[in-house]
């Protein structure tokens, strides 16, 4: 009778033991097979998951079916269709809509623009001595970018395409002047569009505060928490810095960039929101 009665007991201690179920997320789909830009926050996404295995259980990732737009994503994302999580630049409206983990996952690298122009054009840059003679130039962006807005807050000209891969056509048809990219992004981007006769501009930068964080469904809080409690843990075993410097999509930038050297025009971003952890230094890029 006794043995009866423990037999529950065991099953049930058994039981928590066992490997929980796997959590199948879905995630934006890269733009083609040399798209490391994306495969970083993929593989950011993969850190902060593998380190909460242990508590949260196992993990699937899956790119979505089909490539979309920033403005799809992010409204498949709210509606709960077909995409668990989207990074991208944060904005008051989409701290409205969704729910951010505010963990800067290029430590605000997004936020230092250089430029992609056609060959041939450098002269033009390395004459820009103030902001006012840059604001005579044309950028290019995507229509649904913050930084779009951020640019014509500050006054600048802007042309806006539909999408990411026509602004490469856009500027090599000259139709606008420069192309502004996270530091992170420009020179994978140039090798990627070889054809278009495209290159790095070497003179300036544009900064403004800029973070780029993983967003998650408003309901999705358990995910939310994993993500951030996952992020916490690989910045503070280190895990998290040796991927920000040796990813293949950023570990030449603090080389390439030369960020020291360059004229750096800063700029007021209007649109960051109030909750932006600016003051936690361990989050946000401090110079090599």
């Amino acid at each position: 009778m006794h043995i009866i009665k423990l037999i529950p007991l065991f099953f049930l201690l058994v039981s928590s033991f066992l490997p929980a179920g796997t959590l199948s997320l879905t995630h934006i789909r890269p733009h083609n097979d040399t798209d490391v830009r994306n495969a970083y926050f993929i593989d950011v996404l993969k850190l902060a998951l593998s380190k909460t295995e242990r508590r949260y259980g196992r993990f699937e990732l899956h790119k979505s079916e089909v490539e979309m737009n920033q403005s799809r994503a992010l409204k498949n994302l709210e509606n709960k269709k077909n995409i668990d999580v989207v990074w991208t630049m944060t904005s008051i409206e989409r701290e409205e809509l969704l729910e951010p983990i505010r963990v800067p996952l290029l430590k605000g690298l997004l936020g230092y623009r250089v430029f992609i122009i056609r060959k041939g054009t450098q002269d033009s840059f390395s004459s820009v001595k103030s902001i006012s003679q840059l604001k005579k130039l044309s950028a290019g962006q995507g229509a649904d970018w913050p930084d779009t807005e951020i640019l014509k807050a500050n006054g600048f000209s802007v042309v806006e395409a539909s999408g990411y891969s026509v602004l490469f056509n856009m500027l090599a048809g000259k139709r606008f002047d420069y192309f502004p990219r996270g530091v992170n992004e420009p020179w994978a981007e140039v090798t990627a569009h070889v054809d278009k006769n495209l290159e790095v501009e070497k003179t300036l930068i544009l900064q403004y505060p800029a973070p780029i964080y993983f967003f998650v469904n408003k309901d999705n809080q358990a995910l939310a928490k994993r993500i951030e409690l996952g992020l916490r843990m690989a910045i503070e075993d280190g895990s998290f810095e040796l991927i920000f410097r040796n990813h293949p999509a950023n570990k030449e930038i603090f080389n390439l960039a030369e960020i020291s050297k360059r004229r750096i025009f800063k700029l007021e971003n209007p649109y960051l929101p109030a909750k932006t952890p600016i003051d936690e230094d361990v989050l946000w890029y401090q110079g090599d």
